[in-house]
């Protein structure tokens, strides 16, 4: 039979050869230390070096983190804004047709450029069928807007205060857009009343007045 071999190992021996190691270490200089301080060493910076670039990338992915976690709140925000339009998307579809058509009725009652001679003719009549006479009516300077022009016109007028009542009401249920701007009714010589206005009539533009206007409005800014 083979004799088994019993290894000894004196642990107190080592431990006394490691410990004489670490003594009388200098400092300055660890390249003079023995070779398990050295290794030790060696370990220890390796070990700090990694704990370090562990901290520093965990920072880099936490700034990164919040960054991501910042933009998940706005795209949230914009997710919430988007789904609040498309669930009242027809809700607003709804409310620009009648927008449209409001806007379609009102364009109506503006006159084109060739109406306007008729309108100034029906204003007219309005005062002869109340039995006023003008005494003026003095168109003014087209004013040029962005989708329409306004005419003022320097009237005045001369009857009895309830023909002036019901020459404005006239006034106000013609089939056009007209204004009676800054009354004033005054006593005559004669002993009657005299009206004075300014009466607003309004035209819209046509599609070149409309592009002339844009390119001024432009050319302006």
């Amino acid at each position: 039979m083979a004799k088994k071999t019993i290894v000894n190992i004196d642990f107190p021996a080592i431990g006394r050869s490691l410990s004489r190691q670490f003594k009388n270490l200098d400092p300055k200089d660890p390249s003079l230390w023995p070779i398990v301080p050295r290794l030790l060493l060696c370990i220890v910076i390796a070990v700090a070096v990694v704990i370090v670039l562990w901290f520093i990338k965990l920072s880099e992915s936490q700034d990164e983190l919040d960054r991501e976690r910042a933009k998940e709140v706005g795209l949230r925000e914009d997710y919430q804004k988007k789904l609040t339009k498309a669930v009242s998307l027809e809700a607003l579809k709804k409310q620009r047709e009648q927008v449209q058509q409001y806007v379609l009725q009102l364009e109506k009652q503006l006159p084109s450029k060739a109406e306007m001679a008729a309108l100034l003719s029906d204003i007219n009549q309005a005062g002869l069928g109340r039995s006023l006479q003008f005494e003026l009516f003095r168109p003014g300077q087209i004013v040029v807007r962005e989708y329409y022009a306004e005419l003022p016109i320097a009237v005045r007028v001369t009857g009895k205060y309830h023909d002036m009542g019901a020459f404005a009401s006239d006034i106000a249920h013609l089939s056009r857009i007209v204004t009676l701007n800054n009354m004033a009714i005054t006593p005559t010589k004669d002993g009657g009343l005299a009206l004075d206005s300014t009466v607003r009539t309004f035209r819209y533009l046509d599609g070149d007045e409309v592009a002339a206007q844009r390119k001024a409005t432009g050319g302006k800014k």
